[in-house]
């Protein structure tokens, strides 16, 4: 009756990496505020040089996104994903040693930032291509809706954990926690038994880095709804990037809220995500893809619209809550319905590339927003940039709603018209 219920329990490879994937991401969770908290509390740094550290964060995307895309496809994807979990606990583990030696700075903080997004760029290039090989097409939407919900209940409780430790630690010691972490999420790994080969047909033949570069490109931005969604998905992240880079110090300096507060409001959104990625396959049903998603998109600027309204009082505490749980709302049902969608009209040979020139060129967005909404706070104020955000988000959701995306169906919906 409970696989009935829950067909995901039936695949036991696909669970063993959904425990994996939610291990790993309690302790991203912690590591996210934590190096946030650590540059701004720590080292003084300024809305531009936090914009700066986000840009380290994301830059190998733009750098490398596509070779690595053409990379993942030409691999097995598992051996990808153990190799990366343990790379980056190690490198993450220079955070606190440098502290403990008083080595501790910005520009080598961006350096392990940098490399920490290397290996991250492999790893999401094949951790969203791995799961088809885990269970069946139609489950997929399912899947990464439970992948999306992990994130969430991560989202949730790593926030407030993550300020209690950098109260408790010290921003660089908690970060330790997010190194462990890695270790046991690639341990895990090591024990997912795919129910079909990773590589795509064909990988034995000769093989042309530019013209698959290309093939990549061409499938992604000329498809009539997968163009337009990935066009959009570019706006979001260079706003959103300039979000997370003036969010820090507005909260923990303009509104004077301790660490702790901070991880709180980022809490309320991983609570949004829990809502939304559980309700996500019911508006996917009830909508279909495209409305689905674009008025869940519509959600972001209603949030952010909240944030240049609060002050430091409990009013204001409540306002940043409010804007954080209707943005995690949006996420929640957005992402596993457009990676459903993204899976399932994708042929398996393209699953890398695609996959990787979509998170490159939104990386890539971040690279540059960041550090533009730094510039914009730091000039003419952070509520200045905020509303500039809130504008920006708006007009992402008007280009989507008025794009052919708005006719996206999954393989499946159309069957069922058809019928």
């Amino acid at each position: 009756m409970s696989r009935r219920r829950f067909p995901l329990l039936g695949y036991p490879a696909y669970l063993r990496f959904w425990s994996a994937d939610a291990v790993s991401m309690v302790g991203s969770a912690v590591t996210a505020l934590a190096l946030q908290t650590v540059a701004s509390l720590t080292l003084g740094a300024s809305n531009t040089e936090l914009g700066l550290l986000q840009s380290a964060r994301w830059l190998p995307y733009l750098l490398f996104g596509l070779i690595v895309g053409v990379y993942v496809d030409r691999r097995r994807r598992q051996p990808l994903l153990i190799g990366t979990d343990f790379a980056r606990a190690l490198v993450l583990l220079l955070i606190p040693i440098a502290a403990e030696l008083d080595l501790l700075s910005l520009p080598l903080l961006l350096v392990i930032v940098f490399g920490f997004g290397a290996l991250s760029l492999v790893y999401d290039a094949a951790h969203q291509s791995f799961p088809p090989s885990l269970v069946p097409a139609p489950l997929l939407t399912s899947a990464y809706a439970r992948l999306e919900q992990s994130s969430a209940v991560a989202q949730t409780g790593g926030p407030v954990l993550a300020g209690a430790l950098v109260k408790l630690l010290g921003g660089p010691l908690a970060i330790l926690i997010d190194a462990a972490s890695y270790l046991v999420s690639g341990i895990l790994l090591a024990t997912v038994r795919p129910l079909q080969p990773e590589v795509a047909p064909g990988t034995d033949q000769p093989r042309n880095l530019r013209r698959e570069i290309r093939e990549g490109l061409s499938w992604v931005y000329r498809n009539s709804t997968l163009g337009p969604l990935a066009l959009t998905s570019h706006l979001w992240f260079f706003f959103q990037g300039a979000f997370t880079a003036v969010y820090v110090n507005y909260v923990l300096k303009t509104l004077d809220l301790s660490a702790f507060l901070f991880g709180v409001t980022y809490a309320f959104s991983g609570v949004g995500s829990v809502v939304g990625a559980t309700a996500s396959g019911w508006v996917g049903r009830r909508l279909g893809v495209g409305p689905a998603i674009i008025a869940a998109g519509w959600l972001t600027p209603i949030a952010y619209l909240l944030i240049p309204l609060a002050g430091g009082d409990t009013t204001g505490l409540v306002l940043l809550c409010a804007g954080q749980f209707l943005f995690g709302l949006s996420i929640g049902i957005d992402s596993p319905i457009e990676m459903g969608y993204r899976q399932s009209i994708t042929p398996s040979a393209l699953l890398g590339r695609m996959n990787a020139t979509m998170r490159s060129v939104n990386r890539a967005a971040i690279v540059i927003g960041a550090p533009v909404g730094g510039l914009v706070a730091d000039f003419f104020g952070p509520h200045w940039a905020l509303w500039f955000v809130v504008v920006g988000m708006a007009v992402k959701s008007v280009l989507l709603q008025r794009s052919e995306f708005r006719h996206a169906r999954l393989p499946d919906e159309d069957l069922e018209v058809k019928t």
